[in-house]
């Protein structure tokens, strides 16, 4: 469960903002999660709860807030996108696989609101 690593990675990342910028108290922290990034939202809520809990005074009463991301592919060669976690790699409009990934994969922490 790689989820514990990513939450504590978010953790000393907030506190130290929120020491630079003498924050007391943090009321939330908004994350970017892609739809194929491979982190459980599930798993990754339970470890926040943990953590913030048991590790970190300024975090404890903070929210957790995640936003989806949608993974879309674009097609090389017909130049249209389409929803990657339904057709995959290859391009429902032309069968095409000369295809990449425009969005989805993700992990970013967008936005943290302090009191």
């Amino acid at each position: 469960m790689h989820e514990l690593g990513v939450v504590f990675h978010v953790i000393k990342t907030v506190e130290g903002l929120a020491a630079e910028n003498q924050l007391t108290e943090v009321k939330s922290v908004t994350l970017e999660i892609g739809e194929v990034s491979t982190v459980i939202e599930e798993y990754l809520r339970k470890c926040w709860k943990w953590s913030v809990e048991k590790k970190s005074e300024i975090l404890k009463d903070t929210e957790l807030i995640v936003e989806r991301i949608p993974a879309i592919t674009f097609c090389e060669d017909c130049e249209k996108n389409y929803r990657t976690v339904e057709f995959g790699k290859t391009c429902p409009h032309c069968g095409s696989i000369n295809t990449y990934l425009l969005q989805g994969n993700e992990f970013t922490i967008k936005e943290i609101e302090a009191c």
